[in-house]
């Protein structure tokens, strides 16, 4: 039978935790001795909450109609009392990071899951804007439920617009966990604080990033290995990054950005613009204007184009 060191494993283990928090603990907030908020969890609340919005398709297996109601009020309350016990951590952790005392901490979580169940109807629209612009944009796509269980775009959307309503809850870590869920399973990075209109598609979706300060009007289409983000960061005097300042492109209506574009810094990509293939664009676009990677000029256009 194999032998292995595991006392001494275990000590060298313990050995490079105490010199980390010893060396990084001011810099990084790090937080000990206080309970920090389950991947594993949101995963199965998020797992949840898919049936509670779509319950005939991402549901149970053999879900019946006329159990639907039932279904979604189980689930739902089943969701919510665990996403409850999520907030809760949150704010906690919130509180011993910034050395504050939550004077009313369970109040507080209560209110901001309230406030996340009532949002779902909303987010349910906005999902159901997106399965068709996925479906009237893809001549690939059979059916609406095709592309609500097949496209990982719609995936991705699905956890950033929970995500992102747990974001303007003033929860960012059970945000950033919800879409890093999504960004594992799909390769789509879309930072939850991005915000993004209806009817938004992502064709094909692998290698897509979205920054936290990118605003995107309606009916934006993106292709794969788009970037969405920051020219330059802003330093503070002590030489760390000055945070929540916005540094991301706001994409108005209409735009179609091709594959492999990357657009940076605060700029502004007007109404109906197209910015073709493999663009690097760090200026304002016009609306209307088109973008092309063969001559990487701007020409007045009527925003109707082929891929570059």
């Amino acid at each position: 039978m194999a032998n292995f060191d595991i006392s001494g494993i275990v000590q060298g283990l313990h050995d490079a935790r105490q010199q980390w928090r010893q060396a990084h603990r001011p810099a990084t907030g790090e937080v000990r001795g206080i309970e920090f908020p389950s991947r594993d969890a949101l995963a199965a609340i998020v797992g949840q909450l898919k049936g509670v919005l779509f319950p005939m398709r991402l549901g149970p297996t053999g879900l019946r109609q006329e159990s639907e109601e039932f279904h979604v009020a189980h689930a739902l309350d089943s969701a919510l009392h665990a996403l409850l016990r999520q907030v809760e951590i949150e704010l906690k952790y919130s509180a011993a990071l910034q050395q504050l005392t939550s004077a009313d901490s369970a109040g507080q979580a209560l209110a901001a899951t309230q406030a996340f169940g009532a949002a779902l109807p909303g987010i349910r629209t906005m999902l159901d804007s997106d399965v068709l612009a996925a479906y009237q944009g893809d001549p690939a796509a059979r059916s609406v439920d095709e592309v609500l269980l097949c496209y990982p775009g719609i995936l991705a959307m699905i956890h950033h617009r929970l995500a992102h309503c747990l974001y303007k809850l003033g929860l960012p870590l059970l945000a950033r966990i919800v879409g890093e869920l999504a960004h594992a399973e799909t390769g789509i990075d879309i930072h939850p604080g991005a915000t993004i209109g209806a009817g938004f598609f992502m064709d094909h979706g692998t290698g897509i990033v979205i920054g936290e300060t990118a605003v995107i009007g309606q009916h934006v289409r993106l292709y794969q290995a788009v970037t969405l983000g920051a020219k330059r960061f802003t330093t503070l005097a002590d030489g760390s990054l000055q945070k929540g300042q916005p540094r991301h492109p706001v994409v108005e209506d209409d735009v179609v950005i091709y594959a492999g574009a990357t657009v940076l810094g605060r700029i502004t990509i007007g109404k109906g613009a197209v910015i073709g293939g493999n663009v690097w664009v760090t200026h304002d676009v016009a609306p209307g204007a088109r973008v092309a990677q063969a001559a990487a000029r701007e020409d007045g256009g009527n925003g109707h184009g082929d891929a570059a």
